[in-house]
């Protein structure tokens, strides 16, 4: 650590990212592994951006709204797992106070993003089993994009806010964070100021970002759900049923991890366990999206049959 002479005393000017494994020996093994699920993470959801693009059947609001999704998962992953990597190949650990804080602002916007984007995706699926008939003006091209453009900047306003609130408070002493990337819990620990007010933006942002999402997706689902079980037709409802519970997967897994992470106010102290929750919010819920959503849907495993063959698969 390199302190700056400051009025009150000194401040930090770069962290030490302790990562996932603290013994030397290891991190060849959690280089090779956290690699490849890099490459598989990205590959998948490249893959299914691909498969929307390219195929005609996929050219609707669901499949815009799991595109987008798709590259905000590359690029949530992208903001903290290439930079593990780079640490464990040179054995350095420290990371510079302003890139912290970057990587900080923007794993929060794209978290942000996603956020918003599975609550479209709900709002999308409400109307296209509960109003069919107006289902095609109430969900044109406008109205996606301005569900997209809104969710850009509802999530840009939290993450400027949460970055500039975090750049308000002292780092004086321990400069070590027990993570593999800069988060808001971590950064509270190591703070030698009052991190109340942060707290508490961190809660009341927080209900806006996850608690009122929740509460529309739950609210659209209930009348979803209302509307499946009157279809007469089995097929119907399977179908429906299908696309419905591929979403609610990644709502949970989404919703669940985030919670856990952001919503323990007053923790003393932080443990493994939130390194476990970091590695499902920045690997395994980007990594398992595109298998959630292709896995039972056979417009979406046709569309990426195309992708790596060229050639639609035999009827």
């Amino acid at each position: 650590m390199h302190p700056k002479p400051r009025a009150n005393g000194t401040t930090v000017t770069e962290f030490i990212l302790l990562g996932l494994v603290e013994t030397p020996e290891l991190w060849p093994g959690v280089f090779i592994l956290f690699l490849l699920a890099y490459m598989t993470t990205v590959g998948g959801n490249l893959s299914i951006l691909a498969a929307v693009l390219v195929e005609s059947k996929l050219h609707t609001p669901m499949y815009f709204f799991l595109g987008n999704l798709s590259v905000m998962d590359v690029g949530c992953i992208s903001i903290t797992i290439p930079s593990m990597l780079v640490r464990l190949l040179s054995h350095k650990c420290t990371v510079p106070y302003r890139a912290c804080l970057t990587q900080l602002f923007f794993f929060h916007l794209l978290a942000g993003v996603d956020c918003f984007l599975l609550t479209a995706m709900a709002y999308d699926r409400f109307l296209a089993i509960c109003r069919p008939l107006t289902y095609s003006t109430r969900m044109n091209h406008t109205v996606q994009r301005v569900l997209v453009a809104t969710s850009w900047s509802c999530a840009f306003s939290n993450a400027l806010a949460h970055t500039v609130a975090i750049s308000t408070l002292d780092f004086c002493g321990p400069n070590v964070i027990n993570h593999f990337y800069c988060d808001l819990p971590q950064l509270f620990q190591l703070s030698c100021s009052s991190t109340q007010l942060n707290e508490l933006l961190l809660f009341a942002v927080g209900f806006i970002m996850a608690g009122t999402p929740m509460a529309l997706i739950f609210t659209s689902y209930i009348h979803v759900a209302a509307a499946v079980l009157r279809i007469r037709s089995a097929e119907g409802r399977k179908k429906a049923f299908s696309t419905c519970g591929s979403h609610l997967t990644v709502v949970a897994l989404f919703y669940g991890t985030g919670i856990f992470t952001y919503m323990r106010l007053g923790s003393i102290k932080l443990s493994d366990k939130d390194k476990a929750i970091g590695i499902f919010n920045t690997v395994i819920n980007p990594m398992v999206n595109p298998l959630i959503y292709s896995l039972r849907n056979p417009d979406v495993k046709a569309a990426l049959w195309r992708v790596f063959t060229g050639r639609r698969p035999a009827t």
